[in-house]
């Protein structure tokens, strides 16, 4: 087994693109941990830096507590397994899977056994004298995984492995992937941009965006407590709903949390509520996800928003109604947007965050007459990145329900499932994850 941390690593390219941007990351032994992030966030660039395939600018990768940055790929005693599987097309599996103990020097009869017995775990020894060519994507991915194996590492690095497989055999691999790893003890890194994959096969989730480490924790930390905007709306499906709100204090009383002309009111004993009244007349962002809100009659008691059906999606198992409440959506855009804050700290939590800086005043200004939530940064880079629409909170309904786009609908809200985020972005009440 083996440990691997990441201090203050970074990478820039030649021509200036920052690929990874000063993250330190502590992997524990045999530890499974999954690098998550859009196309071009910097986890595939992460991956090939503790391999040794590249170097960092800047910042140290130690494995079992050792400087690494000098020793070769080989002297890592690292395992790799790519997306397009790297298999040798004039060797048959056999061969495929024994070639780093043929070039390790391993005697024939003793390679020719470990390589019966690595086939036999991944059900693929009924097909060792064919070649690449004669078998499928599965089979492929299984023979690449057994030349991992084969040579007993104590790292095992995975670059979206499945990505090239239909959803029913990523499904199959994801599980025996994550049994067989663990089952050997084997300290993992796998790097994903399918979020089904991190948060099924993971002991914990580092995710990334533009080359900054968003968040660190466990599937379940991560997704119901996410730390930044970014990684709210990245995890899960449908999307979490991001809606703006002003925020005024009733002390000793509760907080009106103002989305348009409607209203929610967070109790004074919420514990969060002693963090959200920092923001007494401000915008903050809220987030709803589709658990969290119910339908009920219109004159229902509680916490009940009132709205009208935009649309619906139908998904066989499950429908999904988006209601229009009358408050303003706020959309992230997760590849491009303001430049985030290297390995940011929220002020009350100390988790990762810095998804946009605080504007000032006179920024604020322009971002409110320009139609823009106030806590939009002034360095957004593109047309729209944090852009406010009408928003559409999406619900969980049965299967095709006697629903018309266009009728009014009545939404039950739990407060204790509602996320709160402040202008730059932050998890407001992170600290009491």
């Amino acid at each position: 087994m083996s440990t691997v941390t990441l201090a203050n690593v970074s990478k820039i390219f030649e021509d200036g693109t920052v690929a990874v941007d000063n993250v330190s990351l502590d992997i524990k032994q045999g530890e499974f941990i999954v690098l998550l992030g859009p196309s071009g966030c910097g986890k595939s660039t992460l991956l090939r830096m503790v391999a040794g395939l590249e170097t960092p600018t800047s910042g140290s990768i130690l494995l079992d507590g050792a400087p690494a940055d000098d020793l070769t790929p080989r002297e890592r005693g690292v395992a790799m397994i790519f997306q397009d599987y790297g298999l040798y097309p004039h060797m048959n599996v056999r061969d495929n899977i024994g070639f780093p103990l043929r070039i390790a020097g391993v005697e024939p009869n003793t390679r020719f056994e470990r390589v019966r017995d690595v086939a036999a775990a991944l059900g693929i020894d009924d097909v060792l004298v064919r070649r690449p060519a004669q078998l499928s994507g599965g089979q492929r991915q299984r023979v690449a995984m057994g030349r991992a194996i084969i040579r007993r590492p104590s790292l095992f690095l995975m670059d979206e492995p499945l990505s090239n497989l239909d959803s029913g055999l990523r499904a199959q691999l994801r599980a025996e992937i994550s049994s067989l790893v663990r089952e050997m003890g084997v300290t993992t890194i796998y790097v994903t941009h399918d979020q089904a994959e991190a948060l099924t096969m993971a002991d914990r989730v580092a995710i990334l965006r533009r080359g900054v480490l968003q968040d660190v924790g466990t599937p379940t930390e991560v997704y119901r407590r996410p730390g930044t905007l970014f990684v709210a709306t990245f995890l899960g499906n449908p999307k979490m709903n991001l809606v703006e709100a002003q925020v005024y204090v009733h002390l000793d009383r509760y907080i009106a949390l103002h989305l348009g002309e409607q209203a929610l009111y967070l109790p004074w004993h919420d514990m969060r509520s002693r963090q959200v009244a920092h923001y007494h007349g401000e915008k903050i962002v809220i987030g709803f996800r589709a658990e969290a809100l119910t339908p009920v009659p219109p004159d229902a008691p509680g916490d009940v928003l009132h709205g009208r059906v935009h649309y619906i999606e139908h998904h066989g198992h499950e429908s999904v109604a988006f209601i229009d409440v009358g408050a303003l959506a706020i959309n992230i855009d997760e590849y491009g947007g303001p430049p985030a804050q290297a390995n940011g700290h929220n002020r009350r939590g100390g988790r990762m965050a810095g998804l946009f800086r605080r504007s000032t005043r006179s920024e604020s200004a322009r971002a409110e007459g320009n139609g823009h939530v106030a806590t939009a940064t002034a360095t957004a880079d593109a047309t729209g990145r944090h852009a406010r629409q009408p928003a559409e909170l999406a619900v969980r309904l049965q299967p095709y329900p006697a629903l018309r786009v266009g009728e009014p609908m009545s939404i039950a809200v739990r407060l204790d499932a509602l996320h709160f985020f402040d202008p730059e972005g932050n998890r407001i009440d992170v600290g009491w994850r």
